[in-house]
């Protein structure tokens, strides 16, 4: 009797520890999903980025998680496909119990705005669409840097002051009162890529540049010498380049070979450690639009990414890493730190999480970006973006474009959400 007793209360007492660890471990702990390219059209850059994302939730733990909640994260990989992103979404919602999720792709994380505003889910993505600027109208969209329009702007306006303005080629023909000329090549399907194409087509004619006919080019493309022929009788002094690093290093490659003769300026997603090493000579002198320190490079917290990218992922190199890594922890940043505040409030929920982020005012990460601010009515992160080149394979700082500062009514009543 007294064995089948200590039976029963062993039986007790392990189902009541085990339940009790069951809640322990549910109030000490937030889940996070995160939705990244690593096989799709954009995991040329997906797959670095979706390295750093894990590594820097590691380092938010380490340093105590969320107020000493621990973050677990869920991450999947949705191969590019819109239909695939509303499914993980979902699932994060209904089973996984998420707080908050880290988004990708711009098609994707468009199409679900609806329904994240509908749920009140946080939601911080690796699209830097303008289109999710405007709070009236996506009010639970929100990235850390320069939007695309933004940083579209500001490269064309840095080759407008510093090259066409002073380069000595151009001379002669600023003598005789000609405008530049510009052509775009990127992916007409791509929301991604289409989406800064109105801003810089407004821009260029605020500039006083002609625009050619767009250059449709795949995300994938492995040639594109029939695009640069048909940009060729354009005579373009500068090409806008909005697809990922590969298909740009391709496109850049067929114009030199096939003597385009255009200056280059390049989306956010294009430009990074991969475009020189791809591209060679044909991409010197290119510049492009950055949001902040490449991987290695000047930043406060490098130091701690190169050290959990080490421990992390052993088995990818230091050199073989790229500034997508500094990206993800950018987003990561962002969200937890909001999410702390958040909890401190007990409001770790949706509108809690978002109203603590519209708390921030010049807000620096430590990543080497612009400090970002955000309103109840504007979720522009910064007012423009710091330009580099390309010199002998390495990045140079160009100018920090400053778009409010130039152009403040515009910025200010007819530049946001597009």
């Amino acid at each position: 009797m007294r064995k089948k007793s200590l039976l029963w209360l062993t039986a007790f007492l392990m189902t009541f520890l085990g339940a009790a660890g069951m809640v322990w471990a549910a109030q000490g702990e937030i889940r996070l999903g995160s939705i990244n390219d690593m096989t799709g059209a954009t995991s040329d850059v997906g797959k670095d980025y979706a390295l750093g994302i894990a590594e820097a939730i590691a380092y938010v733990n380490d340093i105590g998680g969320i107020n000493g909640k621990k973050i677990k994260l869920f991450q999947y990989d949705y191969g590019y496909r819109i239909p695939e992103a509303v499914t993980t979404y979902k699932r994060f919602r209904d089973f996984d119990k998420v707080v908050a999720v880290l988004g990708w792709g711009t098609g994707d994380t468009e199409a679900l705005s609806p329904t994240i505003t509908k749920d009140k889910m946080p939601y911080v993505s690796a699209s830097y669409s303008a289109h999710l600027t405007d709070p009236k109208k996506t009010p639970y969209n929100l990235f850390f840097c320069t939007d695309y329009s933004s940083g579209a702007r500001s490269a064309i306006t840095a080759w407008y002051d510093n090259v066409w303005k002073k380069d000595a080629k151009y001379k002669a023909r600023r003598d005789k009162g000609e405008k530049p000329r510009l052509v775009c090549f990127y992916m007409a399907a791509s929301p991604y890529a289409s989406a800064p194409i109105k801003a810089i087509k407004d821009h260029a004619a605020l500039l006083g540049i002609e625009v050619g006919p767009d250059q449709d080019v795949s995300l994938t493309a492995l040639d594109t010498k029939s695009q640069v022929l048909g940009a060729k009788q354009f005579k373009p002094d500068l090409v806008w380049h909005g697809n990922t690093t590969m298909s740009v290093a391709t496109a850049m490659r067929d114009a030199y070979s096939l003597g385009l003769g255009a200056d280059h300026v390049v989306n956010v997603w294009g430009f990074d450690e991969n475009l020189p090493r791809l591209a060679g000579p044909a991409a010197e002198g290119a510049m492009g639009a950055t949001v902040c320190a490449f991987f290695g490079g000047k930043a406060p917290m490098m130091n701690k990414i190169q050290a959990y990218a080490k421990r992390i992922n052993p088995g990818v190199p230091a050199n073989k890493r790229l500034v997508r890594t500094i990206q993800a922890w950018g987003a990561v940043l962002l969200l937890t730190d909001a999410m702390k505040i958040a909890d401190k409030q007990g409001k770790l929920n949706g509108e809690g999480i978002m109203k603590a982020m519209e708390t921030f005012k010049n807000k620096d990460f430590g990543l080497g970006s612009q400090p970002a601010s955000f309103s109840a009515t504007d979720h522009r992160p910064t007012t423009g973006a710091p330009i580099f080149k390309i010199e002998k394979g390495k990045f140079v700082l160009v100018e920090a474009v400053d778009l409010k500062k130039r152009w403040p009514d515009k910025w200010e009543k007819e530049w946001m959400g597009w």
